[in-house]
């Protein structure tokens, strides 16, 4: 077996060497092939390659020429593959021009992206509410949850001929914190005032208005204010516009009582500074006020009305009166002839030519003459309580009806009592002056009119500021610049509605005013208010309904009698009770603190019972925003930490049973 093996194998070797030999040039040359394809493959490989790299290179060299090196390069022959991100998608396109010029943008392979941008923030909603009497436009951006819809329903219940122009528009985001607050504000603002423009954002409101007069627009100004949610931002510009003033009235007086305008009209600012120095000049002082109003009769009023003020300074004595272009210059017989002839002369060329002068030297009284005009008189007078009275002579009784039916119109039907007397022998113009008393007195709180043949003399007290100026133009318009009258009225803010209108500063002192009256007082040695305080406090209660929203302390106080720490507690605990007690009133507290501070600051000397007795008291104090808002009203600086008299604060006595009683306090409207 083995010898047949080793036969086999020579033939099988024999056999390889014959076909070695028959094929050995055919395989050689085959060989030859594969080799020269070989380094075919490995030369264009390295071509390929030296060509990818040259392209990497010359890409990234452009790319840092413009200061790119974000993006990553890879090359696959001729293509050229763009990864990475860009920030925007500005960027993307620049590096992709880039190389682009480089290789040809058909081999550049574009994986680039762009960083996703970040959230877009809310924009930031607001709307213009432009109301010109029944006409509204809504302008502006809101959240596209809120309900616009119900803001023009609302809108639309202010009248029954209201119209509204929506034009806002919504986007999808949430409501900003504030909103619904300052568009409820904001629609208590265009519901007040008729013609405005009110420019609304979350944490602000700024409202711009027009009203018919100065009185109108201090009494929107104050009710904004006064209505103002905590931490509202607002911004409150009322405007009135100049008053018509007809007559144009000026009427300057001198007499004992000092040099005073009884009325005084301007049409400039620059005429009211002029004709306001003057009157100093003459010897006027205080405060001086002189209405800019329109009706002027001339453009050149300021020079007249200058003019015939520094005249009668000279003169020493007597009135000068303007009604449009009459001048009515009156001077008392004291004033030498000789020098009313030269003060005379001289405004004469002073004032200009459109303007007609009358100048009158009072004859010397005489005795007889003063007791005839005492004997007809007509006087209607009108007492604090309301009841007016009128007596003195009358022509007949046609003109009695008329003064009865026009006073009780005025005055009230059972509040006229009429006591004159029918004497036909009357003065001329008789008639005029005793209507016009009724007229005249309707301004005044309380007071008198006297109706004498030459001269009406009106006194007493009023609300209106104006009141003075009023008067004087219905006079001079119903009787003449020559007309003889004497104005003594008094203003008194109490009576005036717009001045007593509630701030914090007042409702302070209102609330002072009937604790210092009225004692509020706790059983001894507890929190529990005593009954006569129910009634006291029912009366605070209602002071601080009508003054809204204010931020107070109530500080409770204790004498040094007894522990520390029992004073301490029991102060709180009563201060704490009477917040309690304004709250079931319906008082809203949200802006109040209750703090106790036991014996820690007295205000009078704990050794003595009346000391003790006054240092048991509890207080209440204006802060934050409301003590800002007293400060600016009353102009007074930043109070001490420790208040004293003088300081804005309200005091309640605790257990006293003897207290000073007050003056009279003015009352509320």
């Amino acid at each position: 077996m083995r010898n047949q093996i080793s036969k086999i194998l020579a033939v099988v070797q024999s056999d390889s060497l014959g076909v070695w030999q028959r094929y050995k040039g055919h395989v050689l040359t085959a060989a030859a092939f594969v080799v020269a394809a070989m380094l075919a493959v490995a030369g264009a490989s390295m071509s390929v390659r030296a060509t990818e790299n040259l392209l990497v290179n010359e890409s990234r060299e452009a790319l840092n020429e413009a200061e790119i090196e974000w993006p990553d390069i890879q090359v696959d022959g001729l293509l050229v593959t763009m990864s990475g991100q860009a920030a925007t998608e500005a960027e993307r396109f620049r590096a992709l021009g880039i190389v682009s010029g480089v290789v040809g943008a058909e081999r550049v392979i574009d994986r680039l992206t762009v960083a996703p941008s970040i959230a877009i923030a809310a924009p930031r909603f607001s709307v213009e509410m432009m109301r010109n009497g029944l006409d509204v436009s809504l302008i502006g951006l809101v959240p596209e949850s809120y309900d616009i819809s119900g803001i023009v329903r609302q809108i639309e219940g202010i009248g029954p001929e209201v119209s509204v122009v929506n034009m806002v528009e919504t986007a999808a985001h949430a409501v900003p914190f504030g909103w619904e607050r300052s568009v409820e504000y904001a629609m208590k603002a265009m519901t007040l005032v008729p013609v405005s423009k009110i420019s609304v954002s979350a944490d602000q409101v700024e409202v711009f208005g027009l009203a018919e007069s100065e009185r109108q627009r201090d009494e929107f100004r104050q009710r904004l204010q006064r209505e103002r949610p905590r931490g509202l931002i607002a911004s409150i510009e009322i405007s009135a516009p100049r008053p018509a003033i007809t007559p144009f009235t000026l009427r300057f007086v001198i007499d004992e009582d000092g040099a005073r305008f009884d009325a005084c009209s301007a049409d400039s600012q620059e005429a009211r500074s002029a004709i306001l120095q003057a009157a100093r000049q003459a010897g006027a002082g205080g405060v001086l006020e002189c209405t800019i109003g329109l009706g002027s009769p001339s453009p050149r009023w300021q020079v007249a009305a200058v003019a015939a003020v520094r005249a009668l300074g000279d003169a020493g004595a007597g009135t000068v009166t303007f009604s449009d272009t009459d001048i009515s210059f009156v001077v008392p017989n004291a004033v030498e002839i000789a020098e009313f002839d030269r003060i005379v002369g001289t405004l004469e060329n002073a004032v200009p030519d459109v303007f007609s002068l009358q100048a009158v030297r009072l004859p010397p009284e005489e005795g007889d003459m003063e007791g005839q005009e005492n004997a007809v008189e007509f006087m209607i007078t009108r007492a604090p309580e309301g009841a007016v009275v009128m007596r003195g002579r009358l022509t007949d009784d046609r003109l009695r009806s008329a003064l009865l039916s026009m006073a009780r119109s005025e005055f009230g039907l059972s509040a006229v009592d009429m006591q004159a007397n029918i004497t036909p022998d009357t003065p001329e113009g008789w008639s005029v002056r005793t209507l016009l008393a009724i007229d005249v007195l309707s301004y005044l709180e309380h007071g008198s009119v006297r109706v004498r043949p030459s001269q009406i003399d009106i006194r007493g007290v009023t609300g209106d500021a104006g009141a003075s100026d009023r008067i004087s133009q219905i006079l001079t318009d119903r009787l003449g610049a020559a007309a003889r009258f004497n104005l003594n009225i008094n203003y008194d803010e109490r009576f005036d509605p717009v001045a007593m209108q509630p701030t914090p500063a007042r409702c302070e002192a209102w609330i002072k005013e009937i604790l210092t009256d009225e004692q509020l007082t706790f059983d001894p040695g507890s929190a529990t208010l005593v009954a006569d305080a129910v009634r006291v406090m029912d009366q605070i209660a209602e002071i601080l309904r009508d003054c809204g929203r204010l931020e107070m302390e109530i500080a409770g106080h204790t004498d040094s009698q007894g522990g520390l720490e029992t004073n301490m507690r029991l102060s709180q605990q009563r201060a704490e009770a009477v917040m309690a007690a304004l709250l079931s009133r319906g008082i809203p507290i949200s802006g109040f603190e209750a703090k106790g501070y036991g014996p820690e600051f007295p205000i009078a000397d704990n050794s003595t019972a009346s000391g003790r007795e006054a240092n048991r008291r509890i207080e209440f104090r204006l802060i934050g925003e409301s003590a800002a808002a007293a400060r600016e009203e009353t102009g007074e600086d930043e109070p001490q930490e420790q208040p004293d008299e003088d300081d804005l604060e309200i005091e309640v006595t605790l257990g006293a049973e003897d207290t000073p009683r007050p003056q009279p306090r003015p009352e509320r409207p």
